[in-house]
Order: structure tokens, then C-alpha cells, then sequence
């Protein structure tokens, strides 16, 4: 565990795990992550990027500078896309500086009254899936009543409260399914079974875009794999542990490894990014857990994204034409997918093994598209100019359909596309390939 000295962090970072200076000091200062990095080709100051908040977090730990509103700002306007890891030359683990620095900000008493409601609310109530449900049923009755374009039309919402009204500008349409969790325990392979996998169902993913697990255990099945699906699961952490949320995190980390425990999967699968990529972290959330160190360790040897271990596996199950003429189509890199997991090549080469199927690659893929957890909630004014950039690029590869693999891509695209009057479906590619498999075309 890391130390430092109390006194000189007086009004600083505490002493429990701040970033590590010899992290720190691995950072040359070449500027390599700058034209990278969405906050700072947004925001355009030194500060907001990676390079700047390493300066800041240096200043902090040597008591040069205090931790209060002004700094952590410049920390809150990070993504944690970490395409700057992808990118440095020198091989900053900003990853690990930002994961210990967020913690430290949440421990200390610097952000506003309105700003912690907010934040407690988020997360007593978004990482809850059940509690979610009970907040759809009034926001569901909102949306058909037309109440919902009333609000938006007249543009107050915006001017009173700019974070309140992103989180409403962000609502999809809450479909009947999200009401109830309708996969069961056990899904028997079709054919020979070559493998016996478990399966997370994601938070979010299972209320605003259910369709998506449907098709991955339809997709699995298809392709000789028994799914078990613990129906006690919780969340993974994801929300809680971008935010700097530790213990939160790490009481969800022990729930899941717990879940997943004696069940003798070859692999638990996750099929959305951020979610995946939280728990290959549980080897270093509950590193200093002497009950859960091992046990983590362990169990993120089995994590796979559900494309990387198709990929792996290989597909057995036949694969139809989406459509009588050849279907272009792009794939969007969701950050923690390309920059946390290092996935890219995987995805690409199953969508390609569908018949008909045309790729086509947009400009700034690894550029991050705003969404980032609840970043579009948090920082709204980024995030949107993100969303469009993103929307843009995309589109302009003249692809019909949109590809992405994450939950947060999926609503923020969705919605940018709409604002933008552009009707191109965006689909997981889960659901692309059980179309496939099924031979139902777009």
C-alpha cells in the first residue's frame, strides 16, 4: 500500500493508496497524449489533460498544491477513456494514477451540497436494478403522456438545472421488457455442447436495451454453449469504481466473484465493455483484501467480452445474409473496449463472417464518444460535443447500421443520431449475428 506523509498533505491527498509517485514520475511530458485526449481537444487546457492532471496529482502529493474545487474540477473533466495509455510512448500507466486519484477526491469534503445529492443519488440508485425499475414505472408515464416533449420544448429544464436535464435528455424509450429479468437460470446449448459459460446481464444494459442479452444467449446457444445466468446477480462496479466510488466498488467486486463462485464456468462472459472491463479489474480492486485478493485473481482469468471469446472459440452455427445486397456496415470502439481491454481486431473479424457484410472505418475511432459512464450527466458540454463528433464520424462513413458493443455508446449514439435527424440503427453485434444465425434480415 502507498504512503505518504500526512503532514505534507495537509489539505491534499490522504494516506491511503494516493497516486504513486515513481507512476508519476514515469511521465516524460511529450505531449504525445494531448491530441488524444477528447477533454482536452474540447476543454483545450493544459490542465484537462492527461499530462496536465499528472502535474497536478505531483503537485498535490509534494503539498504544493491543495486538493479543493479548483483542482478537482480538472480531474472531474477526465473521461477515463484511456486512449492515453494506448497512446504514450513512454508507457504512463495513467490508468492506475486517475483509478487512485478519484477516491481521494470523493474521500474529501470539496464538492458542493447540490453536487453531492446529485452524486448519492446516482449511485443509490442507478448501480440497482430494482430500484431503477421502481424510478422507470413514473418516468414511463412521463413519456407517454407527452409530458416528456412538453419539457423539452419549452427549454427551462436546461436553465435551472444542466444536469438534471442531461440525465432526462439521455432517457430512451423504456421498452415493456424492463420490467422483469425473462432469461433463465440455465440455457441448454443447441447440439453438442462444447462449453459451459456464465453469463453477467449488466444494470443498465437489462433495462433500456434487453434485446441485447436475448441475442447473446441465443448466439451462444447456437454455438454449442451451455449459458448459466445467476439470477442473484448484482452490478459489477463499473459505475462506482470510474467514479472514485472504492468501497461501493469493492462490495459489489465481492458480491459478483461470490455469484460466480462453485459454478464451474469455463468463462463468464460480458458483452458490454465498461462492464468487462471492471472485472478484469478485480485483481487490483481487492488487492489488498486478504479474503478476496485470490479469489479475484482467479476469477479474471475466466472474464472474457462475449466477441473475444467467439473469436477464441470459433463459430459453428450458419451464417445467413442480413440483406439481398451487400450491408455496410461500422464499427464503433467503445473505449474501454479498445483502450481497457485491448479488443479491437476480435469484433471486426466476427461481423465480417457474416455473408454480405462490408466494414467500413470512420476517422478518430479511438476518440472517445462522450458517454463515459455518467460523464454525460456530470459534463454535459463536453459530452455533447463528443456525441456529435462521434455521430458524425460515423455516419459519414455512409455505413446503414452502426455496430457497438456497449451500453453507454449505444444510448449516447442513439441519441446524438436523433438530434442530428439521422435514422441509422445502432446494434450490438450480438444481435447482428443472432440475425444472421436466425435468417431474419434488416
Amino acid at each position: 500500500m502507498q504512503t505518504s506523509n500526512p503532514a505534507k498533505n495537509s489539505g491534499g491527498f490522504d494516506a491511503q493508496n494516493p497516486p504513486d509517485p515513481k507512476l508519476i514520475d514515469s511521465c516524460v511530458h511529450c505531449g504525445f497524449c494531448l491530441s488524444t485526449c477528447p477533454s482536452y481537444r474540447v476543454i483545450g487546457k493544459e490542465m484537462d489533460s492527461p499530462r496536465g492532471r499528472i502535474y497536478l496529482m505531483d503537485g498535490i502529493n509534494e503539498g504544493e498544491i491543495p486538493l479543493n474545487p479548483a483542482t478537482i474540477q480538472h480531474f472531474d473533466s477526465c473521461l477515463g477513456c484511456l486512449a492515453c495509455v494506448t497512446t504514450c510512448p513512454s508507457g504512463v500507466q495513467y490508468d492506475q494514477l486517475i483509478a487512485a486519484t478519484r477516491p481521494q477526491v470523493e474521500r474529501q469534503d470539496v464538492r458542493s451540497l447540490p453536487q453531492k445529492l446529485l452524486r448519492q443519488f446516482i449511485f443509490s440508485v442507478f448501480p440497482y436494478p430494482n430500484r431503477m425499475r421502481a424510478l422507470l414505472r413514473p418516468l414511463g408515464i412521463y413519456q407517454k403522456s407527452g409530458l416528456q416533449k412538453i419539457v423539452r420544448s419549452m427549454g427551462f429544464l436546461s436553465a435551472i438545472a444542466p444536469q438534471l436535464s442531461a440525465m432526462e435528455a439521455i432517457l430512451p424509450d423504456i421498452p415493456a421488457k424492463a420490467f422483469t429479468d425473462t432469461i433463465p437460470a440455465l440455457i441448454p446449448a443447441q447440439g453438442e455442447k462444447r462449453y459451459r459459460v456464465g453469463m453477467l446481464l449488466g444494470c443498465v444494459q437489462r433495462l433500456f436495451n434487453p434485446e441485447v442479452n436475448d441475442a447473446t444467449v441465443r448466439v451462444l446457444t447456437a454455438n454449442g454453449c451451455e449459458v448459466f445466468v445467476p439470477q442473484t446477480q448484482g452490478c459489477c462496479g463499473a459505475l462506482s469504481h470510474h467514479q472514485g466510488q472504492e468501497e461501493q466498488a469493492k462490495h459489489f467486486a465481492r458480491q459478483m466473484i461470490d455469484t460466480f463462485a462453485n459454478t464451474e464456468v469455463d468463462a463468464v462472459l460480458v458483452n458490454a465493455s465498461g462492464c468487462g472491463h471492471t472485472l478484469k479489474e478485480y485483481g487490483h480492486i481487492l488487492q489488498d483484501d486478504p479474503n478476496y485478493a485470490e479469489p479475484a485473481k482467479a476469477f479474471v482469468k475466466k472474464v472474457k467480452d462475449v466477441q473475444e471469446f467467439l473469436a477464441e472459440v470459433g463459430l459453428t452455427a450458419k451464417l445467413s445474409p442480413l440483406q439481398e445486397q451487400p450491408l455496410t456496415l461500422v464499427y464503433q470502439d467503445a473505449c474501454h473496449m479498445l483502450h481497457g481491454q485491448k479488443i479491437s481486431v476480435q469484433p471486426r473479424q466476427l461481423l465480417r463472417k457474416i455473408p454480405g457484410v462490408q466494414l467500413r472505418e470512420p476517422i478518430d475511432a479511438a476518440l472517445c464518444c462522450g458517454s463515459a459512464g455518467i460523464y454525460n450527466i456530470l459534463q454535459p458540454e463536453v459530452a455533447n460535443e463528443l456525441g456529435q463528433q462521434k455521430v458524425e464520424n460515423l455516419t459519414n462513413t455512409g455505413a446503414s447500421v452502426i455496430a457497438s458493443a456497449n451500453i453507454g455508446c449505444y444510448v449516447q449514439i442513439s441519441r446524438h443520431l436523433k438530434l442530428q435527424g439521422k435514422a441509422v440503427p445502432v446494434l450490438h453485434p450480438m444481435q447482428l449475428l443472432d440475425y444472421s444465425i436466425r435468417g431474419i434480415q434488416l
